[in-house]
């Protein structure tokens, strides 16, 4: 516009009247209205396809019992009740977001909902298979389900009785699972004919690590069968070989006391913190075991592989961000500490332990087909600690060509 029109356009504007300005006022004051219509409208048909809200639960009465959050906070689940056929089928899906391995991390975590119940949100929404719509989730839609908000920081592992009091830090994590079992118990699951123990990242390797103390708190008539999104973490060296998330675990089970709420199985062969690692517990676990994972997945290659602290240069920066821009010999380091790590290091002998897994063909175009399987978890909420779901979760790029899918039918037909 020139300056002669900008001058023409305030003089017109300094001579409207009143009453005109009003009339200009309210026209524009009604078209922003149209289209705020519009976009309510829109969200709300975005909110029926892949969600709807459940309101939080929370358990004050396990506090006198120590089942408590990281700063002493009640524990807390969302419950949509199931019915019709449903009504004695149960969905128990165990939210991700990490771990905290010391004093200072676990404090950081009180101040958001992964630390204190305080933080949670009254309501979240419940999509993919905790929806409650036939034609978006076929198998579970009318069942119960429940997701239990993840608030210990140690895959609901921790048991410590003494509290600090200058921190105030509670680790209780294997107080919360049981009591959130028991209270689900006692509103009826204790009647299941079919019961579900699922979760995606760290929730992921919640339902592995307790699967078969999930079954054992369960009548014995209850099929039970366990599902992990994105909970199978490798304890790969880094690109300068040292073995971060090892020594991580090892802090975690130091701070939390997670060592006697761990399978004896494993304990008993395996320093305590390496049985934080699937591939030494898959094959322990007595109930059938359904695995989904991303052959390269995002989380572990940014946090594990190629950490900030063992890339100083920022050598894997562009990778990391987009594994497009990955040179071609950091997509063989993936490809071979990755994909071909979960092929021949950890097949699966035991008949009840399903994996899902997209690796490359052996003869295809390994750049793109690294590319199109860059993710970590699968569908519906994002996490910003370490880890994070399939069922519930979102924690990748390209996210909708990634994750193989379980068709929720083949859980229960397998056996």
């Amino acid at each position: 516009m020139k300056p002669e029109d900008l001058r023409r356009a305030a003089a017109q504007l300094k001579s409207t009247q009143p009453d005109e300005m009003t009339e200009i006022r309210a026209k524009m004051i009604e078209k922003a209205s149209q289209w705020l219509c519009v976009i309510l409208v829109c969200l709300l048909q975005v909110l029926e396809t892949y969600g709807f809200y459940v309101d939080i639960t929370y358990l004050e009465s396990v506090v006198e019992k120590g089942a408590v959050c990281l700063d002493g906070s009640p524990p807390a689940y969302h419950w949509d009740m199931g019915y019709d056929t449903g009504m004695d089928n149960w969905l128990v899906h165990i939210e991700g977001g990490g771990w905290c391995n010391n004093v200072t991390t676990c404090l950081d975590r009180t101040k958001t909902r992964l630390g204190s119940s305080k933080q949670m949100a009254e309501q979240v929404a419940f999509s993919g298979i905790l929806h409650n719509e036939q034609q978006y989730n076929p198998d579970f839609y009318n069942w119960n389900k429940i997701k239990v908000r993840y608030c210990d920081g140690a895959s609901f592992t921790g048991d410590v009785e003494k509290v600090n009091p200058k921190t105030n830090l509670h680790f209780r994590g294997a107080r919360i699972f049981h009591a959130v079992i028991d209270d689900l118990l006692a509103k009826g699951m204790s009647n299941a004919e079919n019961a579900i123990l699922s979760g995606c990242s760290a929730g992921g390797l919640t339902s592995i690590l307790h699967c078969d103390k999930f079954k054992s708190l369960l009548p014995k008539t209850t099929n039970v069968k366990c599902l992990s999104d994105a909970g199978y973490f490798i304890n790969s060296q880094n690109v300068f070989g040292k073995r971060r998330l090892e020594a991580f675990y090892d802090d975690v089970v130091k701070t939390h006391g997670s060592a006697k709420h761990l399978p004896r199985s494993c304990t008993s062969k395996m320093k305590s913190s390496l049985c934080f690692f699937p591939e030494n517990m898959v094959r322990k676990v007595l109930k059938p075991l359904f695995l989904t994972n991303a052959a390269y997945d995002s989380w572990q290659i940014k946090n594990v592989l190629a950490p900030g602290i063992a890339d100083p240069h920022g050598t894997w920066h562009n990778c990391k961000v987009d594994i497009g821009r990955c040179s071609s010999n950091q997509i063989d380091i993936i490809q071979v500490l990755e994909c071909i790590r979960w092929i021949f290091k950890h097949e699966f002998i035991k008949r009840n332990v399903h994996k899902l897994l997209l690796c490359p063909l052996p003869n295809g175009n390994t750049r793109n087909m690294v590319n199109d399987r860059f993710a970590h978890v699968g569908k519906q909420e994002s996490e910003k600690q370490l880890g994070t779901g399939f069922m519930t979760g979102v924690h990748s790029k390209r996210l909708t060509a990634l994750t193989p899918v379980i068709e929720p039918a083949t859980i229960f037909a397998a056996y």
